[in-house]
């Protein structure tokens, strides 16, 4: 018997799970603070409608756009730097929303956040790689994603608190020195698995017989090239996966935008009253993050097959929020809210997809099979907000609007049904 099997394994990764919770739930509330902030910030600044959706805009603009060179970074230079730098990066562009003095200032620092934020979820996708067997992946992905559901849902009344009591610009100045904080943290505290002072021979024994990569060495360097993009796409798991990803993430982007707009509008339910039903169907996408992760891991101990327990949840996660459609069929509100939550607590289940990435990423191309990823799946945040609108604006209901998310769903479920094939590690030159 050897020495590593007589020890009690050590419970670093969970640690490690902790950190990576806490810096996601930042990274979705710096995020979300303009929301928060704009009902004062325009009044003070001046900005009409149209600049200030502009200026959400621009956020998503260059979050895609840096997600390939942000999983390029991180295959550079590693998690702990790459993870930390982005943090502290982003947190001092949110901080500095609170100093914008005019629209200028105020699209460069939108445009700046998305940049800096790029690297987290590419991020993330190699701590679980790292960190995890692979048959604890998906309840450690569902951990640290439920806080950018339930996070939205549950603070938004100590934001709009801020708000009121202390000013706009306050919210922006604390939200960003708490993360600049964190991020200091992050660096020091975070090692890969080889290097952490916290984890012993038997917990890395039990990652690695998982599949994880706790030995791994460090990341060479990877020149960026489109023709290692394209070899990436030319691989039915990580092509299907990126359409699936997109096409659950534009039900994610609806409720992240248009939803309270559909409830004023096309329900003609009451600013307040929609606030308040507006939290049910964030509350059920949480359920659906934590059940999706819970139930693929489940499956993989029971059955030993990654297909079923990774493809299956996400499977029925968008056929579930397909079912966005049948609120243009129904007149009853409560109804309608009823819909919207199942359709969000499937669109949860989605998020399922970023830890099937991790499984079936190239080891040598992790960050950079991330970024791609990311960038598919946030193309949603540019092309749904716009194709809704215009909808919307053309035929002065949201009746088409639904049936393109629906839709949309379906195409993500036969992506993951008859494009991505075997979960299983690829194999690249």
């Amino acid at each position: 018997m050897t020495i590593a099997s007589t020890l009690r394994p050590t419970r670093a990764r969970f640690g490690v799970l902790g950190l990576i919770s806490i810096a996601t739930l930042l990274n979705y509330m710096d995020r979300a603070v303009m929301g928060v902030a704009a009902p004062s910030l325009t009044q003070e600044l001046q900005i009409s409608p149209e600049m200030m959706g502009l200026i959400f805009s621009a956020f998503s603009w260059t979050y895609a756009a840096s997600q390939i060179p942000g999983g390029l970074l991180l295959d550079r230079l590693g998690t702990r730097i790459t993870y930390a730098g982005s943090l502290i990066l982003w947190s001092f562009f949110t901080l500095l929303h609170g100093l914008a003095t005019n629209v200028t200032m105020l699209f460069g620092f939108r445009l700046a956040l998305g940049m800096s934020e790029a690297p987290c979820y590419p991020c993330n996708s190699r701590i679980l790689s790292s960190w995890f067997p692979q048959q604890e992946r998906a309840r450690a992905n569902a951990v640290y994603a439920v806080g950018q559901y339930a996070g939205l849902a549950f603070f938004s009344p100590v934001l709009f608190w801020v708000v009121g009591s202390m000013g706009w610009r306050a919210l922006f100045i604390i939200a960003g020195g708490i993360g600049l904080a964190f991020g200091l943290l992050m660096y020091a505290w975070y090692r890969d698995p080889q290097h952490s002072h916290r984890v012993n021979s038997a917990e890395l024994d039990h990652i690695r017989a998982g599949g994880g990569l706790a030995d791994a060495a460090p990341a060479k360097s990877v020149r960026f090239s489109w023709a290692n993009v394209g070899k990436l796409l030319s691989q039915r798991q990580i092509l299907g996966a990126s359409i699936g990803q997109f096409c659950g993430n534009s039900t994610l982007v609806f409720f992240l935008t248009w939803f309270p707009t559909y409830l004023a509008t096309e329900r003609g339910m009451d600013w307040l009253k929609s606030g308040t039903f507006a939290i049910l169907p964030y509350i059920a996408a949480s359920a659906g993050v934590l059940l999706g992760g819970h139930v693929s891991d489940m499956l993989i101990r029971r059955t030993g097959s990654a297909n079923i327990g990774r493809k299956l949840p996400i499977v029925v996660g968008l056929l579930l929020a397909s079912t966005i459609i049948l609120a243009n069929f129904v007149q009853s509100n409560t109804l309608v809210i009823a819909i919207m939550s199942v359709a969000f607590f499937g669109q949860g289940m989605v998020n399922l997809g970023w830890t099937l990435i991790s499984d079936v990423a190239p080891r040598q191309y992790i960050g950079l099979t991330g970024g791609v990823f990311n960038l598919c799946a946030n193309l949603a945040g540019i092309v749904t907000p716009i194709v809704v609108g215009v909808i919307v604006g053309q035929t002065g209901s949201f009746y088409g609007a639904l049936a393109f998310i629906g839709t949309l769903a379906l195409v993500g479920a036969a992506a993951y049904i008859f494009i991505v094939g075997d979960v299983k590690r690829v194999e690249m030159d």
